[in-house]
């Protein structure tokens, strides 16, 4: 987490500045303080624990659900929409806190509130397994949401930070499974403990697992953006040397309150204005709020449906976990392999496009997989087929979020944070509304057609998405003042 001394000589601008003998950046392209030529093994450990800070939000966010119908016997909750409520405020937060986390992580670096942003969520998830009425436990679900949802704004920056295109594709794997995985793994232990014990521990225990997460990143967390540390190097020059006309090559200093009023806005600046960032956003959100539909659905299936306890019911959720494990695998092989052949064959110059046929994969498999799902259950079909249809879906959602997270972070390298933040918007807005919907349109339509419904979006997305993205993407980026060229 500490930085080592900076050696001052070392520091002094490079032949890379002669140009301007008072701009201070690396020391070359070997330079060990820059966070991409940081060694193998600490780059996996910063990964691992960005990764680890992604999961534990996430995990809170579903473990609730098994739980609800105890949690809404003992809080007076009156109808269906004021339980799901209960679920999905939580991934309401996550629309609000990235617009300022992601942005602030480029102007204060990434680590300070990735760790203050955990103990605020710590808190108030804490405070919900102390909630005596659906007021207090929404407004801790709320609190608690704002700062679960900083490692969701945060890790695709710091994943670009870390790595090079070339080698970016595994460790964004990592990281995208991380809060993928979370949803999954909360409700199969809220099972158990909502079966054997209160509702309260589902939020007590996941506090205790998000102590343990803040220890390692106490341990393995180094600060990695790289304005953050060429900003500190100049601050050691400047008071080494007495040069206050040292710069790192930023924009004209700017006030406070300016410099974050402007990060802020610029996450929905780059949505509106940005075609691939709009479309990203879209898909993205489709497929998050998809999960969390199901995740929200799921309870009742198993235990109305096919007659299974709440404990029992909660390891379907494994199919999930199952399913994001092999769409891991796969393209923590091919990912980067995909990349590396399609650089080579356009004479070593690399695209983020090429990051595009895993999307193109990815959204084939979740339309089949909805399909699979959707028609088994409503033709109550063996318990194991719509578990391999979730499965299928699952796999496929983790092949297009690695595509389209890396595909962000390629194309907008410096701005990769508020890429993601505005992605991050819709994604949770996406999150919150759909389990909320999601009852009605299973009473109006059935299982069968309901998730039908959200299989066509897919194609209709999904599918044209990278061939459009292939052929224009260059042209996109080109006319952008955010990407890279």
């Amino acid at each position: 987490m500490d930085q080592k001394p900076l050696d001052l000589e070392a520091a002094k601008p490079s032949a890379e500045s002669i140009s301007d003998p008072n701009l201070v950046t690396w020391d070359g392209p070997q330079d060990p303080e820059n966070p991409k030529n940081w060694p193998n093994k600490i780059k996996w450990r910063y990964t691992v624990a960005v990764s680890l800070f992604t999961f534990i939000s996430p995990v809170s966010s579903a473990m609730i659900a098994p739980a609800l119908s105890k949690l809404g016997e003992d809080l007076n909750m009156n109808n269906k929409l004021e339980i799901e409520l209960a679920l999905s405020i939580f991934i309401l937060a996550y629309a609000v806190g990235p617009l300022f986390f992601g942005p602030a992580s480029e102007l204060y670096g990434r680590v300070r509130l990735l760790q203050l942003s955990n103990i605020w969520y710590l808190v108030w998830n804490l405070g919900c397994g102390f909630a005596q009425n659906p007021a207090e436990l929404f407004v801790f679900r709320f609190l608690a949401g704002i700062g679960g949802s900083a490692p969701l704004a945060l890790g695709g920056g710091a994943i670009s930070d870390t790595w090079s295109a070339d080698e970016r594709g595994k460790a964004m794997g990592i990281y995208t499974l991380a809060p993928l995985l979370g949803p999954v793994v909360g409700p199969i232990a809220g099972g158990f403990i909502a079966e054997y014990s209160t509702w309260r521990w589902v939020f007590w225990s996941s506090s205790v697992a998000a102590v343990f997460i803040q220890a390692i990143g106490l341990l393995w967390l180094r600060e990695s953006h790289p304005g953050t540390l060429l900003r500190r190097k100049r601050d050691c020059l400047v008071k080494a040397t007495g040069n206050h006309k040292l710069h790192t090559g930023d924009a004209n200093p700017e006030t406070l309150a300016s410099k974050l009023g402007g990060a802020v806005a610029r996450p929905i600046r780059m949505f509106t204005t940005q075609p691939i960032i709009t479309v990203i956003a879209i898909y993205m959100g489709y497929l998050f709020g998809t999960l969390y539909l199901m995740l929200a659905t799921f309870p009742s299936i198993w235990t109305e449906w096919y007659g299974e306890s709440v404990s029992i019911g909660g390891l379907n959720y494994l199919s999930i976990a199952i399913g994001s494990f092999t769409g891991l695998v796969l393209n923590f092989f091919f990912i980067d392999r995909i990349y590396r052949n399609l650089k080579t064959k356009n004479n070593g110059i690399g695209r983020p496009e090429f990051r595009m046929p895993t999307m193109f994969i990815g959204s084939i498999m979740v339309s089949i997989g909805l399909f699979w799902y959707g028609w088994s259950v409503q033709t109550r079909l063996h318990w194991i087929m719509p578990n391999i249809g979730v499965a299928i879906c699952s796999a496929g959602t983790m092949g297009c979020l690695q595509g389209m997270q890396t595909y962000t972070v390629d194309s907008y390298p410096t701005y990769a944070a508020s890429a993601m933040a505005a992605c991050a918007l819709l994604r949770s807005l996406a999150g919150f509304g759909f389990p909320l919907f999601a009852p009605y349109l299973y009473r109006d339509l059935g299982y069968g057609w309901g998730t039908s419904i959200l299989a066509f979006i897919s194609i209709g997305v999904g599918i044209p998405a990278p061939f459009v993205f292939w052929v224009f993407g260059d042209r996109l980026r080109a006319m952008s003042r955010y990407a890279a060229n």
